[in-house]
């Protein structure tokens, strides 16, 4: 199964998903998360390039922890803010 459920926190198994379906269900899955919300994306290798990638879509929008890297699984929890202040040093929390 692609996406289960850890707890109350989806989790998105990429290693269970054909290469060129990845990004796309993971960007509809970051498109899909309400302010607050999280889900865990779980990798065979270090997913850095989608993290860029999500930074450029979403600049300022997400959250990205490491629960776990590697050698075998990465595990990332991805969530977007609560809208509460911007995350930067502009004074406006």
């Amino acid at each position: 199964m692609a996406i289960a459920e850890a707890g109350s926190i989806p989790v998105i198994d990429v290693r269970t998903i054909p290469r060129m379906e990845r990004h796309p269900r993971i960007f509809a899955m970051v498109d899909a998360l309400a302010p607050g919300a999280t889900f865990v994306l779980a990798s065979d290798h270090d997913p850095r390039p989608l993290h860029y990638q999500l930074e450029m879509a979403f600049p300022t929008e997400l959250t990205w922890e490491y629960l776990e890297q590697g050698p075998e699984l990465w595990r990332v929890e991805i969530g977007r803010n609560d809208g509460q202040g911007c995350d930067c040093c502009c004074g406006s929390h």
